[in-house]
């Protein structure tokens, strides 16, 4: 409570009478903090708001690169009711509203991102300096989007076209914690007869990262730690993207193709549950990456045309994905399994074809109607010696209606309807080694071959409402989510886990209703923004610990059980002199089971309470000077004592983070260097979300952050 309060008086010290109208005319997210979120301002930030029923954020690459974190989500998550499920420092998930995994979709030019998103150590695989610009819905989003959208869409736009015959920008980064370089160049150009291309490239490579710990206790083993280091936590990733196209008034196309590869190491001692001693000398090299590690590569090819009519807006996408994972470990015997022959414990292979034909049709001068229709193919291989889910084939065919109504320039009203379908061939699968039963040695099925069909309705309604400086929205509305084929099939150990999971042919589609509301009153200085929502689940799909043992580990089932979730969001922003500002911003979210065997327990990785507080300096922006801009942080975040084993309690923390940023403007280009120093007093906390905390390894120490782009 009492840090809640210095939050609280940090804010209110900033309060003293009201001072000028904001005139910045951006609908995105610029500078270095999350007070320049689009809710909060002007006409063309209203005018977001007017965009959607459900809660919209937006922001811009500036953003991204004032933020730069070591992937994607951990530049976003500051944002509220936005956060990074972290692995080490250059890996993250993504999750809205405490839902992750394959509760939540990430979207790249409209085309959903499909790879191994199922895994508590698998990243999102997208190049973050490719992104011109991010948009996140929160809340259930299975009408436009699908299966997956229950709990809310990021999409990432990387398809800006270029405005001159030549253009681009370039970008240098480092950090200090775990001795980070990278760099990032963009080329392209615009033809007079329409054609236009551009290309990315970008690299960056990281060594062990550092905590505030010189060892760590798991178990009754102490593990000695190298200069603080988490050894073999070092990983490089490359990536690149070129776009060819054609725009036109009537008519545009565009072929988009891109490819990531990164590879990264686990910590070397505590590579899931289990405490291993190793003979290789991982304390060499901090920059090394020895066993285990995993690589992955993400090919990507994506279509998208749009053809413009007097009465008609018509679109067809078509994108093909390959996603390559290999997870390599030390091979060691467990149970009735003999060492295996090499050191590749997994690898998937996973395929994705996507189609989606759409129109938008204006009736009646006050109604915007929108058909579409969707189809999805997928195919994953899996191989190596350690099986966690069988080979399968999705295929997946949906529609959907939707409707805004225009009664008034403050009043729009929404409705729409959808309908997928959903066909899963899971193939069977046996041991590779022999197991004894009844005196028998039987190679195990560990899957059998099995179709299964599912199907779902979802419908969604909103108003959205002009009152005075009141922006009010409320959205109502049902998503669904398809069981995936490691929930239906899965039958074997989970050696990052160690446990033994057992998966479950009868579940059923997930589905949710929720209701989101959306307050904002917007003065002369003086911004607030709170988003309020309400969620259940009539059929959560959750991991159940039972009380029996296989070989030596707790057997999990999974599940399907009521579940009830509600929350709410701030964010206040004043501005009380044209060259300082303050902010709060905070978010809250308590979930309960309300059936099964777990009834009254939340659920898996609940995020605490969290609020920030900041003051920022800025200057004006000039025609030959630019702008500059200083920043502190004090993030607080509450102690989680409910959870679920094998999770342990996580005790708050308050952190101090500080940023600055000056903008040049050059003859013919723009010159900009942005600084960030997170955990500025290099406490020692823990992550109730990240994947080291169940073996109790605190989150990284004090890293200072620099950020230098030329753009022309």
């Amino acid at each position: 409570m009492k840090q809640i309060m210095y939050a609280a008086v940090l804010f209110v010290a900033a309060l003293p009478s009201y001072g000028r109208t904001d005139n910045d005319s951006s609908d995105t997210i610029r500078g270095g903090s999350v007070q320049d979120v689009v809710v909060l301002g002007n006409h063309a930030r209203r005018s977001l708001q007017m965009k959607s029923s459900q809660n919209v954020v937006s922001v811009s690459d500036d953003y991204l690169h004032a933020n730069l974190g070591g992937s994607l989500m951990q530049s976003l998550r500051t944002i509220p009711g936005v956060k990074a499920m972290s692995i080490g420092s250059g890996e993250s998930k993504p999750s809205i509203r405490g839902l992750g995994f394959n509760r939540m979709a990430v979207t790249e030019n409209g085309i959903k991102h499909e790879g191994q998103q199922w895994g508590e150590d698998h990243g999102l695989e997208i190049n973050q300096f490719d992104i011109d610009r991010v948009e996140i819905v929160k809340g259930p989003s299975a009408l436009l989007y699908g299966s997956d959208a229950i709990g809310g869409v990021i999409n990432l736009y990387s398809d800006r076209v270029p405005d001159r015959i030549l253009e681009g920008k370039a970008r240098l980064f480092a950090h200090s914690n775990n001795a980070s370089l990278g760099a990032a160049v963009q080329l392209g150009g615009a033809m007079k007869n329409g054609l236009y291309w551009k290309a990315t490239l970008s690299g960056s490579d990281y060594a062990d990262y550092r905590v505030p710990a010189d060892s760590i206790q798991y178990y009754s083993y102490y593990i000695k730690l190298h200069k603080h280091r988490l050894r073999n936590t070092a990983g490089r990733e490359i990536g690149g993207s070129v776009m060819m196209g054609y725009r036109g008034e009537r008519f545009s196309t565009s072929l988009r193709l891109s490819d990531t590869n990164g590879k990264s190491g686990f910590f070397a001692n505590a590579h899931g549950l289990e405490v291993r001693l190793s003979e290789i000398d991982y304390d060499s090299s901090e920059r090394d990456i020895s066993l285990p590690y995993h690589s992955v590569n993400h090919l990507k090819a994506v279509s998208h045309s749009e053809l413009h009519m007097p009465k008609m807006h018509l679109f067809l996408d078509l994108s093909f994905q390959q996603n390559m994972r290999k997870e390599k470990s030390e091979p060691v015997s467990h149970g009735y399994m003999p060492i295996p022959p090499n050191s590749l414990e997994r690898k998937f292979s996973k395929q994705t074809y996507t189609v989606l034909a759409g129109a938008k049709i204006p009736v009646a001068g006050s109604h915007n109607i929108s058909i579409g229709a969707s189809a999805e193919l997928q195919r994953n291989k899996r191989g190596g010696w350690g099986f966690i889910i069988p080979d399968f084939r999705n295929a997946t065919v949906g529609a959907y209606l939707y409707d805004r109504y225009y009664v008034s320039e403050k009043l729009i009203l929404n409705a729409g309807l959808r309908y997928d379908v959903t066909r899963t061939h899971i193939y069977a699968y046996r041991d590779w080694f022999a197991t004894p039963e009844n005196g028998v040695d039987v190679f195990k099925e560990r899957s059998v071959n099995r179709i299964l069909n599912f199907g779902s309705f979802t419908w969604s309604a909103g108003v959205n409402y002009i009152a005075g400086n009141w922006t009010l929205k409320a959205n109502a509305g049902k998503g669904f989510r398809t069981p995936i084929p490691k929930e239906l099939g899965t039958d074997g150990v989970n050696y990052h886990i160690f446990r033994y999971e057992k998966g479950n042919a009868d579940l059923d589609p997930e589905e949710s209703y929720q209701i989101d509301a959306g307050i904002n009153w917007q003065g002369r200085c003086l911004n607030v923004q709170i988003d309020p929502y309400f969620n259940y689940f009539t059929n959560y799909i959750y991991m159940n610990p039972t009380s029996g043992y296989y070989e030596g580990l707790q057997v999990y089932n999974y599940s399907q059980g009521k579940v009830m979730r509600w929350g709410c969001e701030l964010t206040a922003k004043y501005e009380w002199l044209p060259w300082m500002e303050s902010e709060l911003t905070g978010e809250y979210l308590y979930a309960r089971q309300q059936s099964g065997e777990k009834k009254g327990y939340t659920l898996p990785f609940s995020r605490p309470w969290s609020l920030g507080a900041s003051l920022k300096w800025k200057t004006p922006e000039t025609e030959d000077g630019g702008g500059a801009y200083a920043q502190v942080t004090c993030q607080f975040t509450g102690r989680q004592s409910e959870i679920v084993p094998p999770e342990k309690p996580t005790p708050g923390y308050y952190l101090i983070n500080m940023s600055a940023g000056k903008t040049w403007h050059l003859k013919g280009a723009t010159l900009t260097a942005n600084m960030q120093c997170n955990n500025l007093l290099n406490r020692r906390y823990y992550d109730h979300t990240s994947y080291y905390r169940l073996i109790g390894v605190p989150e990284a120490g004090r890293n200072v952050s620099v950020s230098v782009g030329l753009e022309f």
